[in-house]
């Protein structure tokens, strides 16, 4: 497992130490064909997660900006279950996204994705709502524990 995983923050009841993706067990089942929307401007990141987490049943929609994100994102749009939300965006290059998304789907877990992570990020990221914030690159299969984290966190 990728040490920008391991490295994932969280929030909810679990302490900064206990949200360690590796550290979470699959699920017996998995919400049924939950919908997820990958957010990032390099097409190759964004194939490689869409296809990781079709392969695992889910249905998964690519954006590459910001703007497509938050209206993917509004209340318009056919609700979506988790966002995987690239930091750096053509559009917008710091967390204007994720407190967008946040507002418009409060109950929707985004866990942002970066290669310019910091503790400062880290920290305003989670400050904003973020479930978990994930430094790139990270190995795609480690990626579904903490996907099933997140979906299991949500309010139902």
């Amino acid at each position: 497992m990728s040490e920008a995983i391991r490295q994932a923050i969280g929030k909810p009841a679990l302490s900064d130490e206990e949200f360690v993706a590796g550290n979470f067990p699959r699920t017996a089942k998995k919400s049924p064909r939950a919908r997820i929307l990958v957010v990032d401007d390099e097409p190759l990141i964004r194939w490689a997660v869409a296809e990781t987490l079709a392969d695992r049943g889910y249905d998964v929609s690519e954006v590459e900006d910001g703007g497509s994100a938050i209206r993917a994102c509004s209340p318009a749009s056919r609700p979506i279950d988790l966002v995987l939300l690239d930091l750096h965006l053509p559009d917008c290059d710091d967390l204007r996204v994720l407190s967008a998304i946040r507002r418009l789907s409060t109950h929707t877990p985004v866990i942002l994705m970066t290669a310019y992570g910091s503790r400062d990020l880290f920290m305003e990221a989670r400050r904003l709502g973020a479930f978990a914030v994930v430094d790139k690159p990270f190995e795609m299969e480690a990626l579904e524990p903490l996907v099933e984290h997140a979906l299991a966190a949500r309010p139902h």
